[in-house]
């Protein structure tokens, strides 16, 4: 059975450039309904100090993490066991920092890579040379608050689109890039993870979801999907494999389940109700759409298209009078014959 835990996957402290302790972090990270956070502060782990005595006063799980601060990008890494050397990484030399972070059993991400860089943020815009797309965990999309409405997240969002077109199986997260205590009525995105019952730590079940694609996206409620084949279900992140026994016109049928959950996080968030607009995307564009309204239900799409190669949900609505991305969940795949 799987469970869906509210994380916040990009914070810093004061052992970096942040203006808050750990404590206080967590203290502010519960009263937002988060089940955990990653700490990743710029180029250090010192400020996990203490993290077991604060995890136990704030019932909040503390992932460790570390966000690579470097002239060519930054690269939140989440997971580790040990602290892993960032420096003398030049501009095609990522790759063997991120073999490094996955020989300490963590995952890598790209941090806000279209966020302006020099001389206004320097490092910021991702420049490093990427060989090999299948190795990167997962791209932050939505950076910052009120992420949906940001050019640079909209161009993040176009890069794991494209990638996704292009075949690669590659994460999507949100990152609030949390520095300091401030009251904000902009909205906050929460990344969940899928988590699977069993007896491993939450750090351990959260690097595996991350790894997976087992993640759902928002400012608002959450939303999950399945996708039913030949009597087999399929979560976020799997890939359905064809099978080679039935023809091409049944190989295409298949029922995606998306339920929407707007009592997570009850009393958080605002969004008022309204006629919301909920997708089935995928590399060929908009599959199917159905308007919805401010009710917990599930719902059900035909998929019928042979040429889909992923496909994921997304809900769209009006905040602050924009019409923008509320919610939206990793992809699951499908196999294609070669």
């Amino acid at each position: 059975m799987m469970r869906w835990a509210a994380c916040e996957l990009h914070t810093h402290t004061f052992h970096s450039d942040g203006k808050q302790t750990l404590l206080e972090l967590a203290k502010a990270a519960k009263s937002l309904g988060f089940d955990s956070i990653a700490l990743t502060d710029h180029n250090t782990m010192t400020g996990l100090q203490g993290r077991e005595s604060i995890e136990a006063e704030t019932d909040l799980t503390i992932i460790p993490g570390m966000e690579w601060t470097t002239f060519y990008g930054h690269m939140v890494t989440i997971g580790m066991d040990a602290f892993v050397d960032w420096r003398a990484k030049g501009i095609g030399d990522i790759h063997q920092g991120i073999a490094e972070i996955h020989a300490q059993g963590g995952v890598a991400g790209m941090a806000h890579p279209f966020r302006i860089g020099s001389p206004i943020c320097t490092g910021c815009f991702w420049e490093y040379e990427i060989s090999n797309w299948n190795e990167i965990d997962y791209i932050e999309v939505w950076s910052g608050t009120f992420p949906s409405i940001k050019k640079d997240n909209l161009r993040a969002y176009q890069l794991w689109t494209d990638k996704l077109n292009e075949g690669y199986r590659i994460a999507a997260t949100s990152g609030r890039d949390w520095h300091f205590q401030v009251e904000t009525e902009d909205p906050i995105s929460v990344t969940y993870l899928g988590l699977e019952a069993g007896e491993d730590s939450l750090r351990s079940q959260a690097v595996k979801a991350i790894s997976q694609g087992r993640i759902s996206v928002t400012i608002g409620p959450l939303i999950t999907m399945e996708i039913e084949k030949a009597n087999e279900s399929y979560k976020l992140g799997d890939l359905i494999p064809l099978d080679h026994t039935l023809p091409a016109a049944e190989q295409a049928v298949s029922q995606a389940h998306i339920h929407v959950d707007f009592s997570v996080r009850s009393g958080i968030w605002e969004i008022a109700d309204q006629d919301f607009t909920l997708l089935l995307t995928g590399n060929t564009g908009i599959v199917s759409e159905q308007k919805i309204r401010f009710v917990d239900a599930a719902y059900s799409f035909a998929i019928n298209r042979s040429d889909l190669i992923w496909a994921r949900a997304e809900l769209w609505g009006t905040v602050r009078g924009a019409r923008v991305l509320i919610a939206f969940t990793n992809a699951i795949y499908f196999e294609v014959k070669q």
